[in-house]
């Protein structure tokens, strides 16, 4: 049954966008000391703006739109006081029916129902709530099992969620709490007809919180209808990359970025830097490509892609977090949901269609604190897309050649570059996820193969936990 919404309260969003009094601590929230155990246990003590400021109106009840910049704790701001919140319904019972679905979050991709998930285990793991994720990709049969066992904490992909109800397998009619995470990307990709589905099975009377790295129109208009009088939090400037984000522009050819990525990659190791990066491609053919390529040049390197299995994704991502790969090349997927503690380093092989995507790429680093590097190497034909994300983000971005003298344009040429630009936008295909490579520049051909392999999947049941960083606090020194 669809809220009746009124007006955002921005005088309170207003009032929340003061940063948080430095004293301010996970135990001066009132939390459960099971939940406080928990969180003590990851290393953490003083919240990060989004949480300071969220946890407080979650727990008092509050509907509630949060946003901030992308790898600032949103997740926790939400999964703490959800535990808190339902803990008085924990019970050690076996019985499924002591056990129905409490909370409810719903989540864009499987990436980031998986990241959720985890830390809904690591902060609930004292009580005798039950969390679990469910998602598209994978067999159902697990998942069946473990519903029909009974969860509190539902982390869902909307799609598999609504398999599950449609086989009686979910059951909404008890949810208390329902999260919309991510919600931009949502209507990026086309759930609003799914969510609006979802949200009809559960009770009017609930609270419901909505993050997202940006509040658009089209996700205030989603307010409007979803939420009741909410806070509004807002942290950080809208469409901006974290302070600790260090942003490069090399201006390269379309042919020579495969050895451009090599030569940076060389020149980090020799300033004793991390060789681990996630590289950025449009397309999913391009990103199997350039994987293979670094291959070639000696670089460990993996793919992740919309062509990949889920289990084929997860065996990627362990590799990666494992440090057995150290270049994980990803189409927008990875953009976002991928949390991975002390990322070094980003780089946009090819600038995304939309400046907000590229946003989110390089918050995958510079995350709860940790400074990175955020590196796009940009040909002549990606000029307008250049000026589109400068424009968005209210600066412009550094120019400098690439390291040991490789061939680049001048930055006198910049400047001549962004008057050519062109007028057309390159065409989306239909998959949401992933897009068709910007054409080259007519004097530029791809000579190097670009390449790579693929994506991850997750057990229902998050193995270990990868992502503790997803609390986003500070940890103890």
């Amino acid at each position: 049954m669809t809220n009746t919404a009124t007006e955002i309260n921005n005088s309170t969003g207003a009032a929340d966008s003061s940063a948080p009094e430095a004293t301010i601590t996970f135990a001066d929230f009132g939390l459960d000391p099971k939940i406080q155990k928990a969180v003590s246990e990851q290393g953490y003590t003083i919240p990060t703006p989004i949480q300071a400021k969220s946890i407080p109106h979650v727990l008092a009840g509050s509907d509630l739109m949060g946003a901030a910049q992308t790898g600032t704790g949103k997740t926790a701001a939400f999964v703490l006081p959800i535990i808190q919140k339902i803990l008085r319904h924990a019970s050690s019972s076996a019985s499924p029916a002591r056990h129905p679905i409490r909370a409810l979050v719903l989540t864009p991709t499987r990436e980031l129902a998986v990241q959720v998930s985890e830390n809904a285990a690591n902060y609930s793991r004292h009580t005798d709530l039950r969390a679990a994720v469910v998602y598209g990709g994978v067999d159902m049969k697990e998942q069946v099992s473990i519903l029909r066992n009974g969860v509190e904490i539902l982390i869902a992909t909307p799609g598999r969620l609504l398999d599950h109800i449609g086989s009686k397998v979910a059951n909404l009619s008890q949810v208390e709490i329902l999260v919309l995470d991510e919600a931009d990307r949502m209507l990026d990709m086309g759930f609003l007809p799914d969510l609006q589905r979802i949200i009809d099975l559960i009770p009017a009377q609930r609270q419901t919180l909505l993050f997202s790295a940006t509040f658009s129109p089209e996700i205030k208009k989603l307010a409007q209808s979803y939420l009741r009088t909410p806070v509004t939090v807002e942290v950080a400037r809208q469409n901006a990359a974290a302070d600790t984000v260090k942003q490069v522009v090399h201006m390269v050819s379309s042919g020579d970025k495969q050895r451009a990525i090599v030569r940076i990659l060389e020149s980090r190791t020799r300033q004793g830097l991390s060789r681990q990066c996630i590289i950025f491609t449009n397309s999913r053919l391009g990103c199997a490509r350039l994987s293979r390529a670094l291959e070639r040049d000696g670089i460990k390197a993996g793919a992740i892609h919309g062509d990949k299995s889920q289990g084929e994704r997860t065996l990627t991502l362990d590799a990666f977090k494992s440090g057995a790969i150290e270049a994980l090349v990803a189409t927008d997927v990875a953009a976002r949901g991928l949390d991975i503690p002390d990322m070094p380093c980003v780089i946009n092989h090819e600038l995304p269609f939309s400046a907000e995507d590229f946003i989110h790429r390089i918050g995958r680093t510079g995350r709860a604190g940790s400074k990175g590097d955020a590196i796009a190497l940009v040909d002549a034909s990606e000029k307008r897309l250049l000026d589109d994300i400068e424009k968005l983000m209210k600066r412009k971005l550094d120019v400098q050649p690439l390291p040991e003298g490789s061939s680049s344009p001048s930055p006198s040429s910049v400047g001549q570059a962004r008057a050519s630009s062109r007028s057309a936008s390159p065409a989306k295909i239909s998959d949401p996820f992933f897009y068709q490579p910007y054409e080259p520049s007519p004097t530029s051909q791809s000579s190097a193969g670009i390449a790579n392999t693929e994506e991850k999947k997750v057990g229902i049941t998050p193995a270990k936990p990868a992502v503790g960083a997803l609390l986003g606090g500070f940890k103890k020194k």
